[in-house]
């Protein structure tokens, strides 16, 4: 049995991630924490889904078949992670299109600089 993450884990491991990526401002903190808490929600359902044996239909009163709730709401939480995740540049394809600061100038960028004063 795996053990879920708490969200304070997940929000803590996130912002770790941002900064390795360049990518972290404490403004994003809320937008993390929303982040964080749909995917510790996301991952106690799939452990649900998966302690119930992956029943992924439910049936009827008429006697069909039809997707079972939790396959639908952990089809919503995956989206809405991806979505947050392009927002945080989490994602290799969303942080192609960001520009990541840099911490110290390069070595070219100060000697240029250093010309102009």
């Amino acid at each position: 049995m795996t053990k879920v993450p708490t969200k304070e884990t997940i929000k803590r491991r996130t912002i770790e991630d941002m900064k390795t990526l360049g990518v972290h401002k404490p403004q994003y903190n809320r937008v993390v924490d929303l982040y964080s808490e749909l995917v510790h929600q996301f991952l106690m359902l799939n452990k649900k889904f998966e302690d119930e044996g992956y029943e992924y239909e439910s049936y009827t009163a008429a006697g069909g078949a039809k997707k079972a709730p939790i396959v639908a709401t952990l089809e919503s939480l995956r989206k809405d992670i991806l979505a947050y995740s392009d927002r945080l540049c989490l994602n290799p394809k969303s942080l192609e299109t960001v520009t990541v600061e840099q911490q110290g100038k390069s070595v070219l960028a100060a000697a240029l600089s250093s010309m102009n004063e």
